[in-house]
């Protein structure tokens, strides 16, 4: 059976904007139920599937698993979904496709439901749709527009990872919901800030648009290296949340811009001067005055002090 494409989505697509907030206006609330509550009791009849039957598939959409450091709920989130199925079963169906191995599944979305289950040793409940790779990235993004909660850093590296699995902007833009313009802030956050650098921060569920621009502001002016970032966050404690990770990495950032600029300047001789600066060095050697024949000899032998104070450097210094 051919997978449904892009174009043919109405059923899931529609479903889920059904139980958007415009439609919300047009029929009587159910505060009963999930958000995803529609889509899910219409698309077919929920079969449980053994959570070992299920593969990963796609870009991760959430900062689990690609990250170091989890967000400040999210240890304790899943701990209480693992309660809430253990005593009242799982309420909110998960959704699948057909794996290419015969009798295997992948996960669309609700990876954390299926891994409460797999903890839990019981049965996923599910529906199994077919999909193609456009069509369940567009499920996927619809259903994370309904729920709301992937904070604005996890956007940007669900983004990029849609656009390395081969997708284009407008499928990027389809699937998070995003103008041009929101698809470009995006996209800043990731070509400036280097992932291991967002990995050791987390995904910063509290932190918007503004704090992350201000980190890729931060490396696109050379304000920060990488190593130098990630040297600040090593020496945070453990137990600090993403969000603060950033706060105190942005406020260190500050810190250091706003140091007076290390420069020295000094006559260890009459009429040779060093300037010793945060990037160079340089010596300036006099030829006339008192020390005028010093300087023309410094001049004639110059190189040759190099390259012997050079060796004898080299000689008691590891090559790296």
């Amino acid at each position: 059976m051919a997978r449904k494409t892009l174009g043919g989505m109405s059923g899931i697509a529609s479903t889920i904007a059904r139980s958007g907030p415009q439609a919300a206006k047009d029929r009587p609330a159910r505060s009963s139920a999930p958000a995803l509550g529609a889509l899910q009791g219409s698309l077919t009849a929920i079969r449980e599937i053994d959570p070992a039957l299920i593969d990963d598939w796609g870009p991760r959409d959430r900062m689990e698993g690609f990250t170091a450091v989890k967000s400040d709920d999210e240890g304790e989130g899943f701990d209480a979904l693992v309660e809430s199925i253990r005593e009242g079963g799982q309420q909110v169906p998960i959704l699948l496709r057909r794996a290419p191995t015969d009798g295997r599944f992948e996960v669309i979305y609700g990876r954390r439901r299926l891994a409460a289950c797999r903890e839990l040793g019981i049965k996923v409940k599910a529906n199994v749709q077919d999909l193609d790779d456009d069509a369940a990235l567009l499920a996927k993004g619809l259903e994370n527009a309904a729920r709301r909660n992937l904070s604005f850093y996890e956007k940007a590296r669900f983004a990029a990872m849609i656009a390395a699995a081969g997708h284009d902007s407008k499928t990027a833009r389809q699937v998070l919901g995003l103008s041009a313009s929101g698809l470009s802030h995006l996209n800043k956050i990731i070509d400036n800030v280097p992932d291991d650098v967002g990995d050791q921060i987390g995904a910063a569920p509290k932190s918007g648009r503004p704090k992350w621009t201000a980190l890729a502001d931060a490396f696109a002016g050379q304000k920060i290296t990488a190593s130098a970032a990630l040297g600040i966050l090593a020496g945070f404690d453990a137990s600090m949340g993403s969000d603060e990770r950033l706060d105190q990495l942005l406020k260190e950032i500050t810190r250091r811009g706003a140091r007076p600029a290390q420069s020295r300047e000094t006559t260890p001789v009459e009429g040779i001067t060093v300037k010793s600066g945060k990037a160079a060095l340089s010596v300036n050697i006099s030829k006339a005055g008192t020390n005028a024949a010093f300087g023309k000899w410094l001049d004639d032998n110059i190189d040759q002090i190099i390259r012997e104070q050079y060796r004898t450097f080299t000689a008691v210094n590891d090559a790296d």
